[in-house]
């Protein structure tokens, strides 16, 4: 692979944080850092095209007493078959329990199952992680 190089112009006090910061996360140098930060950019724009192949895991917290929650949960997981990859069921105490859902499809569809499965009843927090295939990205 081809490697190019470039310079970036930016005040010394927007450099100094920077640079502490990816000190703090372990990075070797900045062109890491750099490198990680275009992946995330190009990574969130393949989520804003929404015609995209993507994948990502939602995550939910929710009360299993509360009505319906479970049936709708699965059932919601069988609309998706075609999306929906895995799922993992934690129970969390007596009354809540964390699922993790792992999908991967089109981004408008990986949004909509995210947004059907976190308002349902019952649901206390979700969370849709946004990633990629990796089948684009160098």
């Amino acid at each position: 692979m081809k490697i190019t190089r470039f310079g970036v112009s930016v005040p010394d006090e927007l450099l100094e944080r920077f640079d502490r910061i990816i000190k703090e996360k372990g990075y070797v140098n900045r062109s890491e850092a750099i490198r990680d930060m275009m992946r995330d950019f190009i990574v969130r724009h393949e989520w804003e095209e929404g015609d995209r192949e993507v994948a990502g895991t939602i995550t939910i917290v929710y009360n299993h007493d509360e009505a319906d929650v479970v049936k709708e949960l699965l059932d919601l997981q069988h609309d998706y078959v075609d999306e929906i990859i895995s799922s993992l069921h934690v129970h969390m105490d007596e009354h809540n329990c964390l699922e993790v859902v792992v999908v991967k499809g089109k981004a408008t569809r990986i949004k909509e199952i995210a947004e059907r499965l976190i308002s349902l009843k019952g649901v206390k927090h979700g969370k849709l992680v946004m990633t990629t295939t990796g089948r684009e990205l160098v």
